[in-house]
């Protein structure tokens, strides 16, 4: 049996999993890692490992990969799909290629759906298979997405990934299953999924590979597709360029004068602050974006790639990991961040704007948005409730009338109720402790369920 040191490094915020493999000799390589390298970098230097080798599985829709950083500082060899034509120096691999990893090698399977480029690597010890990276293609459970190439190609890439997976589910069942897109995806992993896999748990278990036939399959995995963050759309160019960032990011403190003028020329102020604390004071016009592991992807939802980013921040609050999760998403215009917080603005003499909490059952009779996923709502919702996801909402196609704002636990409401804000709504309130199961038990009313 394989004793092959296959290490997860799992992104909770974004549903994702790169790998770091020991091979064995002081060196590593590493699959699908972000252009955030300190988990990664950790591990190697706990192991006393060199990243040897990066390799990527497709040109990623939800994260800067992290292979060209790599090959620019440590000396990396990136592999990745010839299809993917990157314009800097990698293996371009096709079907079948393999790479010598000095003892381990590492197959390249094309599998393509999720992309059209998209590469599957098997690992090999000898002639022995250990396990398969499968990016984006087989998923615990599912199968990922086909509809972010171009939604007109959506069936056919689905079909593509109808065979990818059949191909997959050919090797032994025996052979782990490494896949990049995990619970909490948008890549339409299921939720609560495990990480990892096995060929035969999935071929016993996932549903897709057991679907009836190829129109099965396609039916089944379009019915699963929901929405997903905008700026998904921006990183295979990204990605298929590269990034090389100078030095790690920073957030440059700045002077009130400065945090207005910037605004004034079309900055975003983000509110990386709690939601209690936004509503209890906040910059006017700012958005409130809780730190959280799900920041980087509604930043990257929220904020347009062409609008700089000027960050307020809790006085316990890491600015670097505000900054990374930024750029690890492709939010680089980081202007800085209001130095001293909201302190110092309010010390300046500038406005500040505040936000009414309601509880759950502290609604009443007034109209609801929920701004909860669609099949968040559909599962269960307030009787009249209006909806809107968080990520198409527009603020100028609603009704000037009070609202109150929810969604499951208050983040995204708040987030919400400062797009509304923006639009120039007054007269919000903002669930900000439970949603519609918590105003069901405080209220004895029975939700009502479908679109």
């Amino acid at each position: 049996m394989s004793t092959v040191d296959v290490l997860p490094l799992v992104d909770e915020g974004l549903g994702n999993s790169a790998y770091l493999v020991d091979l064995g000799d002081g060196r590593a390589l590493v699959v699908d890692v972000s252009l955030d390298l300190r988990a990664a970098r950790r591990a190697a230097a706990r192991r006393g490992l060199r990243l040897a080798f990066a390799a990527d599985t497709h040109l990623h829709a939800d994260f800067v990969s992290g292979a060209r950083q790599l090959a620019a500082t440590d000396g990396a060899r990136v592999l990745a799909s010839a299809a993917g034509h990157r314009e800097f120096t990698h293996d371009g691999l096709r079907d079948g290629d393999e790479t010598d990893l000095g003892g381990l090698r590492l197959r390249a399977l094309f599998t393509p759906g999720h992309t059209h480029e998209h590469l599957s690597f098997l690992l090999l010890d000898g002639a022995a298979p250990v396990g398969v990276f499968t990016g984006g293609s087989l998923i615990v459970g599912a199968a990922a997405r086909t509809d972010l190439v171009d939604p007109a190609r959506t069936d056919e890439l689905a079909r593509r990934q109808y065979a990818s997976l059949r191909r997959l589910a050919t090797l032994p069942d025996e052979v782990a299953v490494w896949p990049t897109h995990g619970a909490g995806s948008f890549c339409s992993a299921p939720p609560g999924a495990r990480r990892t896999s096995t060929i035969g748990a999935e071929k016993a278990s996932n549903s897709l590979l057991r679907a009836e036939n190829e129109d099965a399959f396609v039916a089944a995995l379009r019915g699963s597709l929901g929405s997903f963050p905008s700026y998904f759309r921006e990183l295979a160019d990204t990605n298929r360029r590269g990034v090389v960032l100078p030095g790690d990011p920073v957030l440059p403190g700045l002077d009130v004068d400065r945090v207005r003028a910037l605004a004034a020329d079309g900055a975003v102020v983000v509110d990386a602050r709690p939601a209690a604390d936004f509503a209890a004071g906040h910059v006017p016009g700012a958005l409130s974006i809780p730190l959280r592991p799900a920041f980087a992807s509604w930043l990257g939802w929220l904020v347009p790639s062409d609008r700089p980013i000027v960050v307020v921040r809790g006085g316990d609050q890491d600015p670097a990991e505000i900054a990374w999760q930024a750029v690890k998403i492709g939010r680089t215009g980081l202007a800085g961040e209001l130095d001293g917080g909201l302190a110092a603005w309010t010390a300046a003499g500038q406005p500040v704007r505040r936000t009414r909490v309601v509880t759950a059952d502290g609604v009443g009779g007034r109209p609801v948005l929920d701004v909860r996923q669609d099949a968040e709502f559909a599962a269960g919702h307030l009787p009249g409730a209006r909806h809107r996801e968080l990520g198409r909402l527009d603020g100028r196609e609603l009704p000037r009338e009070p609202l109150v704002v929810m969604c499951g636990h208050g983040e995204r409401a708040m987030s919400a109720a400062s797009l509304l804000e923006q639009a120039g709504h007054r007269d919000i309130s903002v669930v900000l402790a439970g949603g519609p199961a918590e105003w069901a038990r405080a209220t004895g009313n029975a939700l009502v369920t479908g679109a």
